[in-house]
């Protein structure tokens, strides 16, 4: 009966023991996701997009960029892409440039999405986490809007509505 009561009395220990491990973990990993600061000059990052064309964002210098993070699997994402589809031919002319970047997904996956939504911006794949890191990401959508100079001006953690995300471009129009 004493072996039995120290095996369990052990069990529930190392469990314990686990839970408070993984707690202090988590909570020191994540203080070291630091999202990017309003008024900062924005990460600089080169992907390519789903068409082979390779987008670096300090090239679009001069114009408004509205950059967002997204999934296939975020239903919040999917609710607002034809939002964005639809405000960015609208301002596409204005000098507003949509990026958006998916959170290192398959390359099937994120084209059957682009397929079904009918999507004409460039889509990305952040494979290797790099650019989510050097943001902050999480949790997802999030979108940051950025300036002519390269300057962050807002971030929105959240689905967008079309009219906010009208308002958005218009913010960030030259």
């Amino acid at each position: 009966m004493k072996k039995k009561r120290l095996a369990i009395r052990t069990v529930i220990l190392l469990v314990l023991a686990a839970a408070v491990g993984y707690t202090l973990y988590a909570n020191f990993t994540k203080d070291d996701i630091q999202r990017v600061e309003v008024g900062k000059t924005a990460p600089d990052f080169a992907l390519v997009d789903m068409n082979g064309e390779k987008h670096k964002l300090s090239d679009y210098r001069g114009q408004g960029v509205f950059l967002n993070f997204w999934a296939t699997w975020c239903k919040p994402c999917e609710r607002e892409m034809p939002y964005i589809d639809h405000q960015y031919n609208n301002f596409k002319d204005q000098g507003v440039k949509v990026l958006t970047v998916d959170v290192g997904e398959s390359r099937v996956a994120v084209n059957k999405f682009i397929e079904r939504h009918n999507l004409s911006f460039p889509v990305m794949i952040d494979s290797d986490g790099q650019v989510q890191t050097a943001y902050g990401i999480d949790p997802l959508p999030i979108t940051f809007l950025i300036d002519k100079d390269g300057k962050v001006v807002r971030s929105h953690t959240g689905e967008l509505t079309e009219a906010t995300v009208r308002q958005f471009m218009e913010e960030i129009k030259p």
